[in-house]
C-alpha cells in the first residue's frame, strides 16, 4: 500500500473548494450541511430490514455558523469522491476538531465509491462547538492497493447526494 501524493488525489476529488485543502498526506474535506438525528436507525446483518434513521437539516445562520450543542449530528462534504478500484480511503479528524471537543466517525470509502459522503460529527464538549460553513472537518487520505479490488462497491450509498444543489 502507498498513500497518494496532491497530484494524484485531484483525479480522485471534485468540488473542492481551494487548493489549501490539499494536505502532504490527502485532502481536506468541508462541510455543506449538518442534520441531527429524528428517528432511530434499523441494522441487520443482511440488510432486509436496514433503515438509517431519519434527518432534519440545521439551517446556517445570517454568519453561515451552526451552533451545535453536545450530541451527534450527521454531515455532508462539499467535495465528490470518486474511488478507483485500485484505492481506498480513510478519513480522520481533524486535530483542531479534536481539540475543540468534537470527534468525526468515518468507515471506509471503497473501491468503486462515488458520492458526496456523510460522517457522522460527536460533539463532547460540554459548551458545544460552532461551526461555520466551508469549514475543514476531515483529513481524507487515499491508500492505493498492491492490486485492484476484485468488485467494486455497489451498496445504496453509491452516488449518494449528487443531486444537492450547488
Amino acid at each position: 500500500m502507498a498513500v497518494l501524493a496532491e497530484s494524484q488525489i485531484t483525479s480522485l476529488i471534485s468540488n473542492y473548494l481551494d487548493k489549501k485543502q490539499f494536505q502532504p498526506a490527502g485532502v481536506d474535506l468541508t462541510l455543506r450541511e449538518v442534520h441531527e438525528l429524528v428517528s432511530n436507525g434499523v441494522i441487520d446483518f443482511d440488510n432486509k430490514k436496514r433503515k438509517v434513521s431519519e434527518t432534519r437539516k440545521i439551517e446556517f445562520d445570517e454568519e453561515d455558523k451552526v451552533i451545535l450543542q453536545q450530541g451527534v449530528y450527521k454531515v455532508i462534504y462539499n467535495e465528490v469522491v470518486s474511488i478507483p478500484k485500485n484505492c481506498i480511503a480513510l478519513g480522520f479528524t481533524r486535530s483542531s476538531l479534536l481539540r475543540s471537543g468534537a470527534i468525526i466517525h468515518c468507515a471506509v470509502w471503497d473501491p468503486g465509491y462515488v458520492g458526496r459522503s456523510e460522517s457522522l460529527l460527536t460533539v463532547n464538549n460540554p459548551k458545544g462547538i460552532i461551526l461555520y460553513k466551508n469549514a475543514r472537518l476531515v483529513q481524507l487520505i487515499f491508500i492505493r492497493l498492491e492490486k485492484e479490488a476484485e468488485n467494486e462497491y455497489r451498496g445504496i450509498y453509491k452516488n449518494e447526494n449528487l443531486n444537492l444543489k450547488t
